[in-house]
């Protein structure tokens, strides 16, 4: 599977954004899927992850009510929709992919990643 993130940007705070990952192969529907972001000088963290139906989501504590994480599997794409975007969500946003969405909550091994797209948020 090869993941491809788009959509990242220059915003304001408090604008929004609205990133993509389109995968490639046809495993793509029994894949938990997930982002991950890394600030300069930091971990790398899950932001948010939704199982392979999308009857099951994460958010990280700090983006809960501001984003929204979602999938179509017709256009094996995952999307991430992001409001009230703050300085401190400045990061390189990766997508990734696994068979099993727990180890999105729990800090297991992701098989999939794709290449990061630059999100950066002015003050």
């Amino acid at each position: 599977v090869q993941l491809q993130a788009s959509g990242g940007g220059l915003v304001q705070a408090g604008g929004s954004l609205r990133l993509s990952c389109e995968a490639s192969g046809r495993i793509f529907n029994n894949l938990a899927m997930g982002w991950f972001r890394q600030a300069p000088g930091q971990e790398r963290e899950v932001v948010a992850a939704i199982s392979w139906t999308g009857s099951s989501k994460y958010y990280a504590d700090s983006v809960k009510g501001r984003f929204t994480i979602s999938r179509d599997n017709a256009k094996n794409t995952m999307y991430l929709q992001m409001n009230t975007l703050k300085p401190e969500d400045t990061a390189v946003y990766f997508c990734a992919g696994d068979p099993v969405y727990v180890d999105f909550v729990r800090g297991g091994g992701i098989n999939y990643w794709g290449k990061g797209t630059l999100v950066t948020v002015s003050s």
